[in-house]
């Protein structure tokens, strides 16, 4: 049965993609030069057979997989090695993120259906763009890379660092089956340049869209007789009576108490509050030309709620030394831990992870068992929605340095990974031990200790297909996402959930193709963004505009305004005067 079924993929690869080729000597992957529209694929002719005899489909299967190095149950007969890249995020308490319980799943799982040998490579998480950036450089790079940053990848690519997928996409397409069934066409091709026909990356599914959400003291609230805040006038008088009531809430520690906390990257950390002062008319167009910075930096209405956090600041009703941590120090988390934090926002779930070691586990053994961190939907715009700017169903992009001198066998490893079984042992692990499963058929998550132990939620450093818990069953899926914390009420991480996408505005695909003001100017924009914007929240209200203005100024004479006038051109030169994208088809929500 599993011959057949190995032997049917191929045929119809055989048929429909142009393998035929390989039974005529001519051993070269496809055209990746395709001019498919975005989303769609393009396939190669079907290559001439030149001879006259007769060839039975068993003989074109066997020839076209022994051309390939494969055997008929698509297994190299030759062992095959692929370097992976993984995320290191140096939790305490785990394991080494390329040497564990669950690499070793992958790895034996590897060397027996595929003859694939796997080793993978640590990339820390919180400096990835550098680190990957540096093993592009160097040539050093994994044979499966992994970044959030676009730009860096079209940078490489332009160096000819990068590989074309297209190709291969299509003319392995037969041997994938589990890789095109999950991602599809628009994932796979959703970079795909509409003009010379290259993919560069493929786009992982992102599970969900829940991006980040706003998070207060329920316990302090309640001590306060206050009610939570439905809008920016309550938030503001809920932390000035956090601070007012400092002794109440903290008492000998009172002067450790912290109303409202964020970090150095105040793009991220305010963006529910920022978003609030976009206005709500803003188009597909604005939302394309002035979006490539994620963090909405140059959206209308952004500086103000910057102001807004000014003000905060000045009247001491935030951190005052969150602009001196960088990325991944534990300064703040211990902060919040031991219960001198009032309200924060952050990743959607983010006082809820890391099972035992979680924010939440940790101030109710520091503070007691009332305290509770509770989400909040306080930002309202100029329409009265708490309006999110929600991520497009695209996640971390994976691709495949040109030194990679195995890209059927890389894809192997992809198409491995998107096989539900495969995903749902990474991501649920094993009953008992990382989860049980609830009479309703919802995977309730166990505090697991020891080698079996996930160092990312749902393993999603390792799930680099997809980011997020997903079930076939959309009702099972709701479900165990509740049920995901240990130690945590469900009715809680439902909570956050549903106001984290509480009047979301999804992103939306806008293939235009290459935007080459982008090359090279992430990681330089990035510093500067969060430089000016550190330096105008900690300013004088009397300097706030003039530190703001000449923070904006520099950005955008250092690159942004380049970025902004390409891609009003190329806006422009594929939409014309149309202001917003078509709502069906492969642009649509």
């Amino acid at each position: 049965m599993k011959t057949r079924k190995i032997l049917s993929y191929v045929l119809a690869g055989v048929m429909s993609l142009g393998l035929l080729a390989s039974c005529t000597g001519n051993n070269e992957t496809a055209d990746t030069g395709t001019t498919a529209e975005a989303g769609e694929t393009e396939k190669p002719a079907v290559a001439e057979v030149t001879t006259t005899t007769p060839v039975s489909a068993e003989a074109v299967v066997g020839d076209a997989l022994t051309a390939l190095g494969l055997d008929e149950n698509g297994r190299f007969t030759e062992t095959r090695k692929i370097k992976v890249e993984v995320y290191d995020r140096s939790n305490d308490g785990g394991s080494k993120p390329e040497d564990n319980f669950y690499t070793d799943f992958v790895k034996k799982s590897m060397l027996d259906k595929y003859n694939i040998e796997v080793t993978y490579v640590p990339v820390p998480r919180w400096t990835e763009g550098d680190e990957i950036n540096n093993l592009l450089a160097s040539g050093t790079a994994p044979d499966v890379c992994v970044t959030y940053s676009y730009p860096t990848i079209q940078t490489y690519a332009n160096m000819g660092g990068v590989t074309d997928l297209g190709g291969y996409l299509t003319e392995y397409q037969s041997l994938l089956p589990e890789l095109w069934s999950f991602l599809g066409p628009q994932n796979l091709f959703w970079d795909q340049d509409p003009t010379t026909g290259t993919v560069w990356a493929i786009e992982a599914r992102l599970a969900n869209s829940a991006r980040i959400s706003t998070f207060v003291r329920s316990d302090w609230l309640e001590k306060l007789g206050l009610s939570e805040p439905t809008n920016i006038d309550e938030f503001e008088a809920m932390l000035h009576a956090f601070k007012d009531n400092a002794e109440t809430l903290l008492g000998a520690d009172a002067s450790k108490i912290i109303p409202f906390s964020t970090s150095y990257d105040v793009g991220w950390r305010t963006d529910h509050l920022t978003a609030a002062f976009v206005p709500d008319a803003l188009t597909d167009k604005d939302v394309y030309v002035y979006g490539f910075d994620d963090r909405h930096l140059l959206f209308p209405g952004f500086k103000e709620g910057i102001r807004k956090l000014n003000q905060w600041y000045n009247e001491g009703l935030s951190w005052n030394d969150f602009a001196i941590y960088p990325a991944g120090d534990p300064t703040e988390d211990n902060y919040l831990k031991a219960g001198y934090v009032g309200s924060f926002i952050h990743n959607w779930d983010y006082p809820y992870r890391n099972g035992d070691d979680s924010v939440i586990a940790n101030m109710r053994s520091l503070v007691g068992p009332e305290a509770e961190f509770t989400t909040v939907t306080a930002f309202k715009n100029d329409a009265g929605l708490y309006k999110k700017f929600l991520a497009a169903p695209i996640d971390r992009k994976v691709f495949f340095p040109k030194t990679n001198t195995e890209p059927l066998a890389s894809l192997l490893y992809l198409n491995w990974l998107s096989d539900y079984e495969n995903l749902n042992f990474l991501q649920v692990g094993e009953a008992g031990v990382t989860h049980e499963v609830t009479a309703d058929g919802a995977y309730k998550t166990l505090a697991a200790t020891g080698e079996k132990i996930m160092n990312s939620l749902n393993n999603i450093d390792m799930t680099i297909t997809i980011n997020g818990l997903e079930f076939p069953d959309k009702a099972v899926t709701a479900a165990s996402r509740a049920l995901g914390y240990a130690g945590i009420d469900a009715d809680e991480v439902t909570k956050a959930y549903n106001n984290s996408i509480k009047d979301g505005r999804v992103g939306k695909a806008v293939n235009v193709g290459e935007i080459t003001a982008e090359a090279n100017m992430g990681p330089a924009l990035t510093e500067k963004r969060d430089v000016f914007l550190d330096q105008a929240v900690v300013a004088p209200v009397d300097s706030f505009d003039a530190i703001y203005d000449a923070g904006m100024a520099d950005y955008l004479a250092s690159g942004g305004q380049a970025i902004i006038d390409e891609r009003k051109a190329k806006w422009e030169q594929f939409f014309g005067d149309a202001v917003e994208l078509p709502e069906t088809g492969f642009y649509a929500d």
